[in-house]
């Protein structure tokens, strides 16, 4: 099922890629000024992927969340700042044990604004130097969004027992708590 992003629309979104999207989405539903996110798909060159389509790395696509976001409580460079909090942004095409393009870092800028926010967020933590090595983050263009099938929305909500989500998501989630408590919804 292909969503376009919502050029028309007056409540901005932001379509990120960092990992196995079920550890952003468990953040970003926690932080203040979100409205909605949704698990997807996008950077690819196939139509309406499936997360089988994209696992097997051949469609060029990366698991990503859709961010719609309140600009009045929440910039798109605060939501960046929590995005490289939560993730590494200078490894190519993996986080942690998951590895792939679809797992890469990936920013797809919706307008001009974004991608000059975009760009001089990294160069700020660049020269912050936060980590050893580069940051390769790709600052690409807006692409279509595909909606990842029912079962990965609100996934860690579900699913809090299961192996990958203790081990893996709710650290992720108790790291952003933690750096993140005055931005936490009520």
């Amino acid at each position: 099922m292909i969503e376009a992003p919502s050029f028309a629309s007056s409540t901005p979104t932001a379509v990120l890629g960092g990992g196995c999207f079920w550890c952003l989405e468990a953040v970003f539903d926690r932080l203040r000024g979100v409205l909605a996110v949704e698990s997807g798909y996008a950077g690819g060159a196939a139509a309406n992927p499936s997360y089988e389509d994209v696992c097997s790395g051949r469609t060029g696509h990366a698991e990503v969340v859709r961010v719609t976001f309140d600009p009045a409580a929440l910039s798109f460079r605060d939501l960046l700042k929590v995005f490289f909090a939560i993730h590494d942004p200078t490894t190519k095409d993996r986080q942690g044990g998951d590895v792939g393009t679809q797992y890469r870092s990936v920013i797809f800028c919706q307008n001009a604004e974004q991608r000059a926010d975009a760009e001089s967020v990294i160069a700020e933590l660049t020269r912050a130097k936060l980590w050893d090595g580069p940051i390769v983050t790709e600052v690409s263009d807006a692409a279509p969004f595909y909606k990842a099938e029912g079962y990965h929305q609100q996934y860690f909500e579900r699913n809090r027992r299961q192996p990958y989500c203790e081990f893996v998501v709710a650290p992720k989630v108790a790291k952003f708590r933690k750096e993140f408590i005055d931005r936490l919804k009520a």
